[in-house]
Formats: structure tokens, C-alpha cells, sequence
């Protein structure tokens, strides 16, 4: 079973009585609202204010702290009226009795003293000259240190290990271990707190439990039992004791000590320090609650419900609290073991494609992922689907930036590294009005580099060991959800890597993208596949066909998916998983183009007249990769049906034009 997670969720909450339904983009989220607008994070700023009640702007104070929080809400493009992190909520929190005080000032001195005797080393390693040579052993002594330091620090270091913007690489991957490897604490006490949160002896709610933890982290550990009254296995994830007190007091002393250095985070990184805390902070509160856990595996069920390769666990909401979580238990196989894997019958390569497929899907549909899939919370089911473990860690990402991800793409597919640089700005990772003219060529070296050679060369690894340098050499702030997201990326291709050594990430990730843009009924994206498909005013013939190709890969792969052919599955009427690649909504959306827009009309027309010929082989060859996936009756009888409305759009566009001819 999985381990606890390492960061905890951006949960972006509404009030209760909010519920939104979006479109296939997104997922149904009740009762939470997930802003999906393409101008969220405009609305937001406009709508922030407003939308708290007046005690909540008499309890907000005017100053840097609500400034930098609304300024991560802007980012993020998320309503969040009711917070359970403030600098303010955690200073009362800390600062409500002597007692506390007195306790804080003893951590105090006991952090700076134990931090300082750490940082004399390092300086004194550098006076001698010996810095790097004892590199390996300072960074397991920095791990050691913060084992020591509590369950703050210990999440601290999980963060650390995602920020190649704040720590070298090196100390990073010291930190990882951190993930994975942290004492449990004693049973006793663990199964007085699940009594104590449930209500009821033990033995009235579950007939057996494991004697051992399945497994152990900073906040938390896990047990396998099986309920009394349906026999059904589960998994028990359990909170430490006494531990938000403790998370209180640390959050208000990092805050105390990250505001003596602003001044360098700010040269360096391009945000104040404070700034940095208050992420950490507000994922960290958010953790300690598992009732938001629940809720995230709630969103990813409804999510992945009708996609029939993967399977997410039910939670067993009447059995669960704050500080205890009651889920399925999902029987599975690691998937660091290839050879059980294989032994299972399990095809490596459709399981690697039904992997990447749902991380694409989490990081561009649903703008909803998983942020710590290390191998103890993937698994190989043995009917060919994929299982998710331990939602405790995840992100999300407003439809805006989403949106600037997908654009980011066709700007790398293009070659376009001016943009490339502004989606930068766009995401967050430099400041707005950052001059971006040097970053360029940066941007333009480490792309051509890591895909000059083909897909098959390249690696997300590589990728993002070279940014790491340009980190270090430009004002880059890595945004939390973001260092996630390059996480998630790293250690999913990773799992790929262990399953198959000469797996190539891209090969997979191309053609679910090509598929999106090609089929997906988003405008936005319709609007993204014109970008890819003309280049300095030009269209790509061979784009387009290598588009389809790598389209109906995707498809081929997924459908060929032998979780397909399992009893359980729902009817094939209600599977996502399509059997071949439908474009009647892309062709018909191309020829209400065609007759609307004059400028995308004038370019099709002069892609058929290029170079004083026509192009009718190309439209031939285009016609031969996609006829056995074209119904011509069903595409017809669409398109009859929408000439209304097109006709009306027609009209409309040309009255316009004669009007603003005038």
C-alpha cells in the first residue's frame, strides 16, 4: 500500500452550497467549485474581495501577508473564500496562551540552534575548501537533521526535494528518501486515535488488522484490515498524535524566520520568501484534515469513471474523520517489478501507454492530478488497468493554465521560443514585466538539444537537469503546483524506465496529444490545432499527416487495452475509450470555419494554390490515412444539421464585415 503523501492538496474550496458541472474538460465537483473559465484568474481577482463576509475582512489584515495569498489565488485562477491557512489564523493560533508562547520561544531556540550548528559546517567547508568533496555526507546529515527537527521539517525536505529553484540537485535527491522512509509510530496509539475518531471498539468495525504498518510518513500511517460486516479488505490511514499543535507552531516560526529573507528571495528567485511559507503552509494545513482526501478521491472517481483502464479506490466516507481514512484496498503489483508484471500476463507496453494516457488526462483534461506517484502508490491490476493510491497529494490547475501548458506545446512544436518565454510569465515561474529576451536563447538551446535528435533521445530527465541550471541563472521561481507537476512527469517516466529500459516517454505522450487536438471539442484546442498546422502563414501537409498518424496510435493502443474485455467494466456504450478515431466534430467544426472566418478560408485556399499547383495528392494522401474512420452519411447528416446555425453565423460574420467596411 501506498506511503502517506508528501505535499498536500490545493484544494480550492467555495461555499457548500457552490456546485458546478462542466463540460467533458473537467469533472462534476460537488460541493467544491473548481474554476474552469478561461479568464478564471481575471474573475478571481475581481470577485476575491468581494465574496467574503464582512467578520472575514475584519479578521484580514491589510498587508504583505493577504496581498501574497490573493496574489497565489490569481496565479492559480481558483476561488477560495474560506481558507484554513493565513499568517494571521496560524500567529492567533500560536499566540492565544503563555504557555504557548513559552513552548514557541524553546522550539525557537531549538530550530536556530540546530539549523546554525548546520549551516557553521557548510561555511567552515567552504573556509577550508573542501565543500564539495563532502557534499554526499552534509546531505545526509541535512536529511538526519530534519528527521530530528519533526514532521514539519520533515515535509519541509519532501518540498525541498521538488525545488531545483531552491536546493542543488544533489542535496535534492538525498531529500527523496525522505518520501519514503520515516519511523512509524506505536500501534497503541494508533488504534486509540481510529477508536477514539470512529466512535467504536476496533473489534465492533473491523474483524482483522494488520499487526505491522503497511507503511509510514510524516503525518501518518497505514494498516491493512478487513471490515466486520462485508468482509471487504481496506486500507487505514491514520494521523500522528498531537500533531497539528506542533505544525502551528513550526508554520508561525518559518513565516517569523523567511521574513529576514525576503531580500534575497526576491533577488533571486523573483518572490519574497514569505510567499514560499505560505505555499507550504496552506498545503500542510489542508493535509492534517483527511476529510479533504476523501473528497479528492470522490473527484478522481468521478473523473476516471467511465474509463474502463483505470481503476481508483472507493473511500468509505461513514468510517472516516478528520484523522482517519477509510479506503478500498487495492490489490495490485508494484510497478518496480517487471518480472511479476510479465509473469501476470500484464502487456509492458499497453500498461505504459494506459499510464501516460491518465497522467496526460489528470494534467490536461482534468486539471486535477496526482502529485506523488513514486512506485509505492502505482500499481499494475491484473486485468491491464492502472490503480491510484493516496490522494493526500494533489494538485490542480486552473483551465487557464492549462490551456497555457497545451500552448506551450504547439509554441515547442512550432519552434516558437518567443512564446515559449512569455508562457513562462503566463505560468508564474517569472515575474510579470520580467524581461524575457535573455531567456531565449536559453530556452531555444536546451529544447533543440534534448528533441534535435528525434523523440527517441529524448527524456524528461534531461530536460529538466538543463533547466535546472537556467534556474540558477535567471530570476525562475518554480510555482508549487507546477513543481509538482515536473514531479510527477519525473517520476512516472521513471516507473516507464524501470518497466522498460529503452521506453521513450514522447512516443507515448505525442500521439495522446495529437488525438486531443485533433478530436477534443474544446474551441480552445480547435483554435491550438490551426497554430500547429500553419507555420509562418504556411500549411503543413506532413504535420497534418503525422497528426493523424500518431492519433490513431493512441487509439489502437487504448482500445487494444485488455482491461476492455473484463466482465466488470460497464457497457461498451458507456466507455470513453474510443474503438477508432472519431473526427465528425473536427471535420464539421473545419467547415464552419471555412465559410466563417475569411482569414482561415484565405489560407486553406492558398494551401491548395501553393506554388502555382494544386495540392489534391496531399488532400488524397490526408483522405487515405482517416476513410476507415470517417462515416460520410454520419459526417454529412451532422453537418445538414448544423447549417442553420452556420448559416446564420455566416450571415452575421458578413453583415459584420460590411458594417465595419463602412
Amino acid at each position: 500500500m501506498a506511503s502517506i503523501s508528501t505535499i498536500s492538496t490545493s484544494n480550492f474550496f467555495c461555499n457548500n452550497h457552490y456546485t458546478a458541472k462542466f463540460s467533458s474538460t473537467s469533472s462534476v465537483l460537488q460541493p467544491r467549485l473548481r474554476i474552469s473559465a478561461a479568464n478564471a484568474a481575471v474573475s478571481t481577482s475581481s470577485n476575491y474581495t468581494s465574496r467574503r463576509t464582512s467578520s472575514e475582512r475584519a479578521n484580514l489584515e491589510v498587508g504583505s501577508s493577504s496581498s501574497a495569498m490573493e496574489q497565489l489565488d490569481i496565479e492559480r485562477g481558483v476561488c477560495f473564500p474560506f481558507r484554513k491557512y493565513t499568517p494571521e489564523t496560524v500567529r492567533n493560533k500560536v499566540l492565544e496562551s503563555r504557555g504557548q508562547i513559552l513552548s514557541l520561544v524553546g522550539r525557537g531556540v531549538e530550530i536556530v540552534w540546530n539549523l546554525g550548528l548546520y549551516w557553521s559546517t557548510l561555511m567552515y567547508d567552504c573556509l577550508v575548501g573542501r565543500d564539495e568533496e563532502v557534499v554526499p555526507y552534509r546531505a545526509r546529515q541535512l536529511r538526519n537533521l530534519l528527521c530530528d527537527l519533526g514532521p514539519s521539517f520533515i515535509k519541509a525536505g519532501q518540498v525541498l526535494a521538488n525545488r531545483p529553484d531552491i536546493i542543488r540537485e544533489d542535496y535534492m535527491n538525498e531529500l527523496c528518501i525522505l518520501q519514503d522512509d520515516v519511523p512509524p509510530f506505536p500501534n497503541q496509539v494508533a488504534f486509540a486515535i481510529i477508536e477514539e475518531e470512529l466512535g467504536q471498539p476496533l473489534e465492533a468495525i473491523f474483524s482483522k488488522i494488520s499487526s505491522q504498518t503497511i507503511a509510514a510518513a510524516s503525518l501518518g500511517q497505514v494498516y491493512r484490515a478487513t471490515l466486520r460486516d462485508s468482509g471487504e479488505d481496506v486500507a487505514i490511514k491514520v494521523q500522528r498524535p498531537r500533531i497539528e499543535p506542533i505544525i502551528y507552531r513550526d508554520l508561525f516560526l518559518f513565516r517569523t524566520l523567511a521574513s529576514f529573507l525576503n531580500g534575497i528571495s526576491l533577488q533571486k528567485l523573483g518572490c519574497n520568501a514569505e510567499l514560499i511559507v505560505d505555499e507550504f503552509g496552506e498545503k500542510l494545513l489542508e493535509e492534517l484534515d483527511y476529510t479533504l482526501e476523501a473528497r479528492n478521491l470522490e473527484d478522481f472517481l468521478e473523473n476516471f469513471k467511465n474509463d474502463p483502464t483505470v481503476k481508483i479506490p472507493r473511500v468509505y466516507k461513514k468510517l472516516s474523520g478528520s484523522r482517519v481514512l477509510v479506503m478500498e484496498w487495492i490489490d495490485g503489483i508494484r510497478c518496480t517489478d517487471p518480472q511479476a508484471i510479465k509473469e501476470a500476463g500484464i502487456d509492458v507496453n499497453g500498461f505504459l501507454t494506459v499510464g501516460v494516457s491518465a497522467a496526460l488526462r489528470q494534467l490536461l483534461e482534468f486539471g486535477l492530478f496526482h502529485g506523488d506517484p513514486h512506485p509505492g502508490n502505482i500499481f499494475a491490476m491484473r486485468d491491464g488497468r492502472i490503480a491510484y493510491v493516496d490522494f493526500g497529494n494533489v494538485a490542480v490547475l486552473s483551465q487557464q493554465n492549462k490551456q497555457i501548458l497545451i500552448d506551450a506545446v504547439v509554441h515547442a512544436v512550432n519552434e516558437d521560443y518567443v512564446e515559449m518565454a512569455n508562457d513562462f510569465t503566463r505560468l508564474g515561474f517569472l515575474a510579470s514585466g520580467t524581461d524575457v529576451a535573455p531567456i531565449i536563447p536559453a530556452l531555444e538551446a536546451i529544447w533543440q538539444n534534448s528533441s534535435g535528435k528525434g523523440l527517441s533521445d529524448f527524456n524528461f530527465r534531461s530536460v529538466t537537469g538543463k533547466f535546472n541550471q537556467l534556474v540558477y541563472q535567471y530570476p525562475i521561481r518554480i510555482p508549487e503546483r507546477f513543481s509538482l507537476v515536473i514531479r510527477s512527469l519525473l517520476t512516472q517516466e521513471g516507473i516507464c524506465f524501470t518497466l522498460k529500459p529503452d521506453f521513450k516517454f514522447l512516443e507515448v505522450a505525442y500521439p495522446y496529444v495529437a488525438k486531443r487536438l485533433l478530436t477534443d471539442p474544446n474551441p480552445a484546442l480547435r483554435e491550438r490545432l490551426i497554430q500547429v498546422l500553419f507555420k509562418d502563414g504556411v500549411f503543413q501537409w506532413k504535420r497534418l499527416e503525422n497528426l493523424i498518424v500518431l492519433a490513431k496510435e493512441n487509439v489502437a493502443k487504448m482500445s487494444s487495452n485488455p482491461a476492455l474485455k473484463v466482465k466488470h467494466t460497464k457497457s461498451s456504450r458507456d466507455l470513453q475509450v474510443e474503438r477508432k478515431l472519431d473526427l465528425t466534430d473536427t471535420i464539421k467544426d473545419g467547415a464552419r470555419l471555412f465559410l466563417i472566418d475569411e482569414g482561415i478560408r484565405r489560407q486553406l485556399l492558398l494551401a491548395l494554390t501553393e506554388d502555382s499547383k494544386l495540392h489534391i495528392q496531399e488532400l488524397v494522401d490526408v483522405y487515405r490515412l482517416v476513410e476507415g474512420d470517417i462515416d460520410i452519411p454520419s459526417v454529412a447528416l451532422e453537418v445538414a444539421r448544423d447549417l442553420p446555425a452556420v448559416a446564420r453565423d455566416v450571415m452575421l460574420s458578413w453583415s459584420a464585415s460590411v458594417l465595419s467596411d463602412r
